[in-house]
């Protein structure tokens, strides 16, 4: 890939943007609620954009691409089943729960509704989830870099490391969104001609269904059976793994997306944020996913276009760059590329930011030193940014072991996020729950994940303990895994709940549901309301599901 002057100039400009914007919120950040939470002032359409390009990092966008080339259109069901129902249930029913509460985080809210042993453990396991997800955005750069610019690995996972850690470090969270925003817009500029210009050379979308098997240009038709697609799933573990445990237990309790609703200037802009957020949301997979795509049928026409190869296979996480390399001229070429580390910047910026303000609020302040001095605190956040910045890099180089790094990231969120919503689940709509079954269901339900993980084999990954199930992929194996944590963290937390005292409901005020009070909103227009808001959002949600069954 050969860049042009203009290319390094749109470069150049962004970089310049993005530090600018750092250093013009230096002077907000005066204590460390400024820092770590924005100070609860953010505009609406300013978190709901946020919110989407938080989860809209460069391992989605390299990653979203492999899997349409790998998987076909079923990739879509990340967004359509896996993301946009999750995101109308967290703003209807359970953000008045975290922004009611006035928790800080995610682990907070736990300790409040449970008890401190639960708000450590998961303290310190999205801690460890944050570190590998900015990794795999780190990672994901560094491919970029090296590609289009020559370096080696080292040298540009430590350049775009240094980026991110500059802005971050000088205007805290409130950067990360505003910056958030811009990279969603590049993000959309740079990649909307790509899809378009490479479905176009592939003669449109009938085209490349001449070219591919049928099975890559349906979403539901050939979930019948495992075998018939090649994803590997059938109907239950897509929905059940994927479009439930997956997906509930990322945008419900990640703390990466959920802080985004909670810098919101108030309890409707909250509520509104995930659900405004949801309608772009939809629209992502024809910018990332059709790539992918067009790209295996060109590869299989007379365009000069061929899928790069890894290890003896094909390289699917350089399916993107190397489609910008073949059809974007100079100058487009420049936009992409800013797109692509803007994806990057935002994805990474977001896992550090949540991994600052649980640490600093969570582990810091509730267990190494208490009772300190609040601007104590807003150093150690700012310290707290470069140690994230230090581990993500080591982390990027796990990432180099997969050839799709969705898979990687999926089952992280199956260690994680799939037994924390169980507990939610129970936390804030039964309250008979107790610390002692939370806490007894994390722990089960993480065990799971590394049995199931340790006795069944994909692709060659797992099976570190007995090979006794092989599944057809390593995506069918993540969604298992997931469906096992939740299962476990579900029964267990019911079973010790039932053995153990409940609390006072006098105590659980805020934080259960039918002992929350809920706002209603008599007299705003239907368009400012959540309810009808997600009745829409999910009008349109099934549309897009028939229209590519």
């Amino acid at each position: 890939m050969t860049l042009a002057p203009v290319d390094y100039v749109i470069l150049a400009i962004y970089f310049g943007f993005v530090l600018g914007i750092g250093w013009r919120l230096r002077k907000r950040v005066s204590t460390s609620g400024d820092f770590l939470l924005s100070g609860r002032s953010v505009p609406v359409w300013i978190t709901s954009l946020a919110f989407l390009a938080a989860n809209l990092g460069a391992q989605e966008l390299i990653g979203m691409s492999a899997s349409g080339a790998k998987y076909g259109i079923m990739t879509a069901h990340f967004y359509w089943v896996g993301a946009v129902p999750a995101m109308l249930f967290v703003g209807v029913f359970m953000m008045p729960f975290y922004y009611g509460s006035r928790a800080r985080s995610v682990p907070e809210y736990l300790k409040l509704r449970f008890d401190e042993k639960t708000r450590a453990f998961n303290a310190f396991t999205f801690a460890t989830m944050t570190v590998f997800s900015s990794g795999i955005s780190m990672y994901a750069l560094g491919l970029l870099l090296q590609l289009v610019l020559g370096w080696s690995f080292t040298a540009s996972v430590l350049c775009s490391a240094a980026i991110v850690l500059a802005y971050t470090f000088l205007g805290g969270l409130t950067s990360a969104i505003y910056n958030e925003v811009l990279q969603f817009f590049l993000i959309v500029l740079g990649f909307s001609p790509l899809a378009a210009l490479a479905v176009t050379k592939a003669g449109g979308w009938d085209g490349m269904a001449a070219r591919i098997p049928a099975v890559m240009t349906h979403s539901w038709k050939y979930l019948g059976s495992a075998s018939e697609n090649p994803m590997g799933v059938e109907v239950f573990g897509l929905v059940a793994g994927l479009g439930f445990v997956l997906s509930f237990g990322y945008w419900c309790t990640d703390f990466l997306v959920v802080q985004r609703a909670m810098a919101a200037d108030s309890m409707s802009a909250a509520r509104r944020t995930p659900l405004l957020a949801a309608l772009p949301k939809m629209m992502i997979p024809f910018i990332v996913i059709v790539p992918g795509i067009a790209g295996l049928a060109l590869s299989r026409m007379a365009t000069g276009y061929h899928l790069p190869m890894k290890n003896g296979g094909p390289d699917y996480d350089q399916v993107l760059t190397t489609l910008m390399a073949q059809f974007y001229p100079a100058g487009m070429l420049g936009v992409g590329l800013t797109g692509l580390m803007a994806s990057f910047m935002s994805g990474m910026a977001g896992n550090v930011t949540a991994f600052n303000t649980v640490w600093t609020y969570d582990i810091y302040q509730s267990y190494i030193r208490p009772g300190a001095p609040d601007q104590h605190y807003l150093k150690v956040g700012r310290v707290t940014t470069i140690v994230g910045v230090a581990l993500s890099i080591c982390t990027a180089y796990l990432a180099q072991h997969y050839n799709n790094i969705m898979d990687l990231l999926q089952l992280v969120f199956g260690f994680v996020n799939a037994p924390l919503f169980a507990t939610f689940l129970l936390g804030m709509f039964w309250k008979r729950s107790t610390g002692h079954g939370a806490f007894t269901g994390l722990l089960g339900g993480t065990i799971a994940a590394a049995l199931t993980h340790g006795l069944t084999v994909a692709e060659g990954k797992g099976g570190w303990l007995a090979e006794l199930h092989h599944f057809p992929s390593t995506m069918a194996q993540n969604f298992w895994i997931a469906i096992f944590a939740w299962s476990t963290c579900f029964l267990a937390t019911i079973a010790v709940s039932l053995a153990t005292r409940p609390r006072a409901e006098g105590e659980l005020s805020g934080l259960v549901y039918g002992l929350t009070k809920i706002p209603h909103q008599e007299g705003v227009p239907w368009y400012q309301r959540p309810g009808p808001l997600a009745v829409l959002v999910g009008g349109l949600l099934v549309l897009l599901n028939v229209w590519f069954f």
